[in-house]
C-alpha cells in the first residue's frame, strides 16, 4: 500500500493526520482510545477538511460531543507505511474506506440515450 499525505490537524503533542491510499481507502492516524481496541481512534472535527473532494469515509463517525470523532477501521500494520507515518506511541493508524460524497441537494443523474 502507498499512501500520500492529505492534510493534518494538530496541537501540542499530537497528530491526527490523514493519507490517501493506492487502495481507494484512507488511512487515518489519530489518538488511541482507552477502552476500546485497536480498531478504534479519536480524531479531530477539523481533520475531515482534508478529504478528497467529492469522497468522504465510508464509516460511521460516534461524535463524542467534545470537538472529537471516535472511528473504527481496520488497523494498518504495513511496516512500510508505519516507517513513513511513523506514528507516535500515544496514537495509531487505521485504514477506511473511501466512499462517494452523496447529498440531498445533489442533483439526480440522468442516463443520456
Amino acid at each position: 500500500m502507498h499512501v500520500r499525505f492529505l492534510g493534518s490537524n494538530t496541537r501540542f503533542d499530537g497528530s491526527p493526520t490523514l493519507y490517501a491510499t493506492d487502495r481507494n481507502s484512507y488511512v487515518v492516524q489519530g489518538w488511541k482510545v482507552d477502552g476500546h481496541d485497536a480498531q478504534t481512534i479519536e480524531i479531530p472535527h477539523p481533520l475531515l477538511a482534508y478529504l478528497e473532494p467529492g469522497s468522504c469515509l465510508s464509516a460511521r463517525l460516534h461524535d463524542t460531543g467534545k470537538g472529537t470523532f471516535l472511528l473504527s477501521g481496520a488497523p494498518v500494520t504495513d511496516p512500510a507505511v508505519l516507517a513513513v507515518i511513523n506514528t507516535p506511541d500515544h496514537e495509531q493508524c487505521i485504514e477506511v474506506p473511501m466512499g462517494i460524497e452523496i447529498r440531498p441537494d445533489d442533483k439526480p443523474r440522468t442516463h443520456e440515450a
